[in-house]
């Protein structure tokens, strides 16, 4: 269940509660009594951290890494070709 934020327009009394998503807004500020809550919009509750989150921290690792390795072993075994050919000459 989310947690909204609530603010009377009366007495700027401000207040978090927890509702279901279908549940009505509240109307009566338990402050002054008032039917003057206005629901605010606040910030997220929670923070996705970690790695695997952001397309950043998962895009393209694999990629580098198996064409960083692909490209020296082909110059490698490009060397150790031409090693052979020259030593057979």
């Amino acid at each position: 269940m989310p947690i909204y934020e609530y603010q009377c327009e009366q007495c700027q009394y401000t207040f978090d509660t927890l509702q279901k998503v279908s549940e009505d807004p509240l109307v009566e500020c338990p402050e002054c009594k008032q039917h003057a809550l206005k629901k605010l919009i606040s910030q997220a509750g929670f923070r996705l951290k970690g790695t695997g989150w952001y397309e950043t921290d998962f895009k393209g690792k694999s990629k580098k890494s198996e064409s960083a390795s692909s490209d020296s072993g082909a110059s490698s075994q490009q060397s150790a070709k031409k090693k052979t050919s020259t030593a057979t000459e």
